[in-house]
């Protein structure tokens, strides 16, 4: 059975929280409940039974983030890469292309989503296919909209003006190692960015593609709306 590897993006500038609370830093050291969000985050993982972590940072808060969790999570194996350029989850997920074995599958996690239950338990990786996780929202808009058609992923598109759907993909995603290959491929969207969704219609285009649906609550703690709420809920 392949090996997974965690792989989560941290690298992110988290703009939309910099000013936020006692925020000064990077959000990932924003704390939760006591905890910065990266603790929180891979404590989630082990939770899970997820081992071989990768966190992918960017060179402003790589210290910062390497010492909270050296000092939070001393006996923790992490392995570390670098995002220094922010061109997108897909880009930073590329990053990690040296330290992840060609037989094994990767978990790719946005490091600011929490979900209420365990969305990998009935997860078979045994089998060929990637996979990504939907929900359904009420603000599709804003984030990356499937529209799903007899049972099946038809399209994906990024933040679309007229979503299809109101089904998105959390920010969870399990590939296989073609999707370093994938991504060296794709070309940038009009923001400048590789964009995730553009790496997931690869898979798409190559019917390796399959899906599932989250249970219970899913936050996307960008906001400080979103940290309020989490904060409530963990």
């Amino acid at each position: 059975m392949s090996k997974i590897y965690t792989i989560i993006a941290a690298g992110g500038l988290g703009k939309r929280l910099q000013n936020y609370g006692k925020n000064k830093k990077t959000k990932m050291l924003l704390e939760i409940n006591g905890q910065a969000m990266i603790t929180k985050q891979l404590n989630q993982l082990i939770s899970w039974g997820l081992e071989n972590f990768i966190v992918i940072t960017n060179p402003k808060f790589d210290k910062l983030i390497k010492d909270e969790l050296n000092r939070q999570m001393p006996n923790l194996a992490i392995q570390y890469s670098l995002q220094k350029e922010q061109l997108g989850v897909a880009h930073a997920l590329l990053q990690a292309e040296d330290k992840v074995p060609e037989d094994a599958k990767i978990l790719y996690i946005l490091g600011d989503n929490f979900f209420e239950f365990n969305p990998i338990i009935d997860l078979d990786i045994s089998t060929p296919n990637s996979s990504i996780f939907l929900t359904k929202v009420s603000n599709p808009e804003e984030f990356g909209v499937v529209e799903i058609v007899e049972d099946k992923i038809k399209s994906i598109e990024e933040k679309p003006i007229n979503p299809k759907s109101d089904y998105i993909a959390v920010g969870l995603y399990l590939f296989d190692n073609l999707c370093f290959q994938y991504i060296k491929s794709i070309q940038k969207s009009d923001r400048g960015e590789y964009e995730i969704t553009s790496l997931i219609e690869k898979y798409l285009d190559n019917d390796d593609l399959n899906f599932q649906f989250t249970n219970g609550w899913w936050i996307d703690a960008g906001t400080p709306e979103a940290i309020e709420t989490i904060e409530k809920l963990l």
